[in-house]
């Protein structure tokens, strides 16, 4: 008989928005085992954007336009100076330090479609389904009082 484990860690969301015209802000939120040290890197293919992983190296042409840094809540943020137009695959690994296990998360970037980083362009990606519900709501009281 096969048993499958679920992994301790996991990428909850990744979430994107521009800081300005040409920069990227992109916030991986994750779950890891309690006590657990994270690392965290952006990955675009094979090319490693940035990492919080001291054993591994930036990829050159990005030293100087991407920076990958932890906050508190789990959350692993890279800044992406001068994003180009097109789209882009960005990809969150995340790593607990002492198991070794990798666990990722991919988003599509399209510059032209970015929204600029506020409460409400966070809050239209992460909670898409609680928005549908909310307005439902609101479209079915306004049904009741006509």
């Amino acid at each position: 008989m096969l048993f499958c484990f679920a992994s301790a860690q996991k990428v909850i969301r990744l979430t994107y928005c521009s800081i300005d015209e040409n920069h990227l802000r992109m916030d991986c939120k994750y779950a890891i085992p309690p006590e657990s040290e994270a690392l965290c890197k952006y990955t675009q293919g094979e090319r490693l954007l940035d990492t919080t992983d001291p054993e591994e190296e930036q990829h050159a042409p990005f030293k100087n336009r991407a920076k990958a840094r932890i906050f508190p809540g789990n959350i692993c943020r890279l800044l992406f100076k001068n994003l180009p137009s097109g789209k882009f695959n960005f990809t969150c690994n995340i790593k607990v330090a002492d198991s070794g296990s990798t666990t990722t998360k991919t988003s599509v970037v399209q510059k032209k479609l970015l929204l600029p980083c506020s409460a409400w362009s966070v809050l239209l990606q992460s909670c898409s389904g609680l928005l549908l519900t909310l307005m439902t709501l609101l479209m079915l009281l306004e049904t009741d009082w006509l």
